[in-house]
């Protein structure tokens, strides 16, 4: 995911004219023989103005991976992609769909993995992502409940109070560097 996060963080950041991409989602993330991931159809993408940070748009995206704001009002802001983003990690680690039939009414992916953090954040990390690194088990947990609480952060309610993807980039390379530091 740092290599989508990345784009993204291209996309928003270094060009002249932020880019939103306003559509992320697994089917638009293609990996190569070498499991680089890409970021693919950019058919709905939305080009900012410097002077300003958001547009509004009549525009779907797809149900599940949207931010409030975009459903809701049709608000297009870097801040959606970051939201987007943050359901791509949790679905990494849940192993769980924003459209599965669990997530019905109220209940979202997102607020599942803010009830199971209330017990225990490491009941929503999928057993099969645990189960198949054997020793290893409590530093992939780790880093995996790391991706989570990185994952909410990008959800939050308010576009403002989510994180920039500089700041995703720069988390995910920490995370990375301490699971590698901590099963050497």
């Amino acid at each position: 995911m740092i290599y989508v996060a990345s784009a993204l963080e291209y996309l928003h950041h270094d060009n002249a004219t932020p880019v939103v991409h306003c559509d992320l989602k697994p089917n638009n993330v293609l990996l190569d023989k070498d499991m680089v991931a890409h970021l693919s159809d950019f058919g709905i993408t939305k080009l900012l103005c410097e002077e300003v940070s958001m547009i509004q748009t009549m525009t779907i995206a797809t149900f599940g991976y949207m931010a409030p704001e975009y459903g809701i009002e049709g608000i297009v802001s870097t801040k959606g992609d970051v939201y987007s983003f943050g359901i791509l990690l949790m679905e990494i680690i849940t192993r769980k769909k924003p459209t599965d039939e669990m997530f019905e009414g109220e209940r979202s992916l997102k607020s599942w993995v803010i009830e199971s953090k209330s017990s225990s954040l490491n009941q929503a990390v999928d057993p099969k992502l645990l189960s198949t690194i054997g020793r290893e088990d409590l530093k992939v947990q780790n880093c995996a409940l790391s991706i989570l609480q990185l994952g909410l952060e990008c959800c939050f309610e308010l576009p403002n109070e989510r994180l920039h993807m500089k700041e995703i980039v720069t988390k995910l390379k920490k995370i990375k560097v301490k699971l590698l530091r901590d099963i050497e």
